[in-house]
Formats: C-alpha cells, sequence, structure tokens
C-alpha cells in the first residue's frame, strides 16, 4: 500500500492514494490552513468508521442478513498535551434491513472489532474504544389474497 502527500500552500495538502484517489486535507485557521479540507486526524477517525463498517457489512452479506443500510458514527476525545492522540472513542452502529437477527448483528460487530478491523487492531491497545449497536428492522410485510 502506498500514499503520497503533496504540500499546496500554507497548511493544505492533497492526499493521494495508491489507488489513484486524492482528498484534500488542511489545517484549522489558527494553525494556518483555510479550512479547505478535511483535518489529518479526521481522516484517521472516518478511516477507522468505514474499515469497521466495510466489515460489517460484509459479515452480515455472508450470513445472509438482509442489510439495507449501515451507518457508523465516531465520536473521539484527543489528549492535551502534543502529541494529541486520541484517548477515547465512542462508535455507534445504526444497522437497518428486514428481519435482522440482533444476534448476528452483534456478532458482526464484534468480529470487526476483535478480529478483521486492522484500523481497530491498530488503535485498541492505546486507546479506549467503546460502541453500541442500533438495529432499525423492518418486518417483511406479507400480502393476503
Amino acid at each position: 500500500m502506498k500514499a503520497r502527500i503533496k504540500w499546496i500552500e500554507q497548511a493544505s495538502f492533497v492526499a493521494e492514494s495508491g489507488s489513484g484517489h486524492a482528498v484534500v486535507m488542511d489545517g484549522a485557521p489558527e494553525h494556518g490552513g483555510r479550512n479547505l479540507g478535511i483535518r489529518p486526524m479526521e481522516a484517521v477517525l472516518m478511516g477507522l468508521g468505514a474499515c469497521t463498517a466495510f466489515d460489517v457489512v460484509s459479515i452480515l452479506k455472508k450470513s445472509r442478513q438482509q442489510v439495507a443500510d449501515c451507518i457508523v458514527e465516531l465520536e473521539a476525545d484527543r489528549a492535551e498535551p502534543v502529541p494529541k492522540v486520541f484517548t477515547r472513542i465512542r462508535m455507534v452502529y445504526r444497522v437497518s434491513g428486514t428481519n435482522l437477527d440482533a444476534s448476528r448483528v452483534h456478532r458482526a460487530v464484534s468480529l470487526s472489532a476483535e478480529k478483521y478491523c486492522s484500523a481497530t487492531a491498530m488503535l485498541r491497545d492505546r486507546v479506549d474504544i467503546s460502541h453500541v449497536v442500533i438495529i432499525e428492522n423492518e418486518k417483511e410485510s406479507k400480502t393476503r389474497n
């Protein structure tokens, strides 16, 4: 895996992935940025959320669950002194679908957190990571003739 970061001006950078995708990153105005893109630590948090969401959806599909949506909301606390590392991350998984088995949804989240998510594996020894699962289940409607 590769990445390339190019300085544009002030505190603005373009980050390009090895697969050829790019994102603008910028610092906060109080640090010389112009608020033109995401902050680097936001990118880390977003990567964690995407990594675990990918796992959860994949696991649910493999277990033949009719998942319609998966949203992971993340909130992180950071240390005050430099380096301002994450100290705590709270994740809320909102999984919706038809006739979802709650135990399978919870199992998918646990498997991601404990086994499959690379981003979680890198952070969990240094950051207090917690998660909540909210299942929005729609029952399959049956019509009568």
